[in-house]
């Protein structure tokens, strides 16, 4: 098994955490071990013992803050997922675009705020270790307002269907418009709904609510639109939303 590979069915999932203050460490830590699920393998307290810890104890996932002495959490991140040693989670108190387009430039596979529900900090570390990249979506946000200069994103193309309790999953894809991008050709008009909503920074809960939806339903048809377009993970759709004309940036 690589090293970076998804933990065996029924194996707890190894965390190596990464953050020069003792007490934040402390508090990941109680948040984590009550998980039966879950193991911390290892503290640092700077950049380059998280290398260093991350090499001799091969975790599933690093906790990683970004400001740290000795080496960044962004130039530990780089090392970590070249060497193919672990997945990381990106962890700060700082809203900085600066910081989010690193971590994610590093090979991050997951970026969060420290002010995250300890749920979402669990739920993260789970998804992480599972393959899956993982961003808050106050984070997914920042991205499009990185990518459309704008404050807003706006939904622009709504169905008949949209916000009803009907589920599209099982029909045939739509029928291509004129001139529409031809990636969106093999995507269900349900898939395309989901898409959407993803573009538009909405998280699967808040999908699942918008469109009565069961979250497990919505994940499922985020799996197959991400297999279709061959995406790597949620930020990458958001790109495909914002490309193929999906989603636009209000005015």
């Amino acid at each position: 098994m690589s090293p970076a590979s998804p933990p065996r069915p029924g194996a707890r999932v190894r965390v190596l955490l990464a953050d020069d203050q003792r007490l934040v460490r402390s508090g990941f830590s109680l948040i984590l071990s009550v998980e039966e699920d879950i193991e911390v393998v290892g503290e640092a307290g700077d950049g380059a013992e998280a290398v260093r810890l991350a090499r001799l104890t091969r975790p599933d996932v690093v906790l990683m803050d970004v400001q740290m002495p000795v080496m960044d959490g962004i130039e530990a991140t780089t090392q970590i997922v070249a060497e193919d040693t672990a997945r990381v989670v990106v962890l700060t108190t700082f809203d900085r675009d600066d910081y989010l387009f690193a971590g994610l430039r590093a090979g991050a596979s997951g970026f969060l705020l420290k002010n995250s529900d300890p749920e979402h900090l669990v739920e993260a570390v789970r998804a992480v270790a599972g393959g899956h990249a993982l961003l808050a979506p106050e984070v997914t946000r920042r991205v499009i307002e990185s990518m459309t200069g704008s404050r807003q994103a706006r939904v622009i193309v709504r169905r008949e269907g949209v916000d009803s309790g009907e589920d599209h999953g099982g029909m045939p894809p739509a029928l291509p418009t004129p001139g529409e991008d031809p990636r969106l050709a093999g995507l269900t008009p349900r898939e395309r709904e989901v898409l959407e909503l993803v573009g538009a920074g909405l998280s699967n809960a808040e999908i699942a609510t918008r469109l009565h939806l069961g979250e497990a339903t919505v994940k499922t048809h985020l799996s197959n639109v991400f297999a279709k377009l061959r995406l790597r993970d949620r930020v990458q759709a958001v790109i495909v939303a914002y490309e193929t004309g999906l989603v636009r940036p209000s005015s």
